[in-house]
């Protein structure tokens, strides 16, 4: 209601990426956040500016998954996503931003064009990883200023530090 309104009055095209357990079962976030419905994402898709792509099935994080449970977990998000959105799921976000067991890694390259971790880094075409792009949190707290010296590669070293610290964070973290 907020945000979709924005996009296509400036024209910006954005990847969402979705822990389809959540939408499909209504599954509240923690905080008492409220999951999209496919059709707010149907609706979403239908103005050519939003693609949707997998977070997983149930947010599980991948860093010590085996390949049959990452396999799992990342089919019956694509069949959720497109079977739903009548679109293709090409695209990737690891849950929590943490890097893959090599299993998981392998099982992603094999469905996915692309896949982002963390880093606060530009994503350079020919020189990046496209299994291993940077992804940069925005935050509400970001003022326009912020916003595009993140858009220029801005917040490196907090970027880094994030990654640090969820790295501590989340070491036994399972969703």
């Amino acid at each position: 209601e907020v945000l979709l309104p924005l996009l296509v009055e400036r024209g910006l095209p954005m990847t969402w990426y979705v822990a389809t357990q959540f939408i499909d079962e209504q599954v509240e976030f923690p905080n008492a956040g409220t999951p999209l419905s496919w059709g707010a994402l149907r609706e979403a898709v239908s103005t050519g500016l939003v693609t949707v792509g997998s977070h997983t099935h149930s947010h599980v994080t991948m860093t010590r998954l085996d390949a049959a449970s990452s396999a799992d977990e990342l089919d019956r998000s694509i069949t959720l996503i497109e079977d739903r959105l009548s679109q293709p799921c090409r695209h990737f976000a690891y849950p929590k931003a943490l890097a893959p067991s090599p299993e998981a890694d392998a099982e992603v390259r094999r469905r996915f064009r692309t896949a982002s971790l963390a880093g606060n880094r530009v994503n350079v075409p020919g020189r990046t990883d496209p299994a291993r792009l940077g992804r940069t949190p925005i935050k509400r707290t970001d003022d326009a200023g912020r916003f595009m010296d993140k858009v220029h590669g801005g917040a490196r070293i907090e970027g880094w530090l994030r990654e640090q610290f969820d790295r501590v964070r989340h070491h036994r973290a399972v969703t």
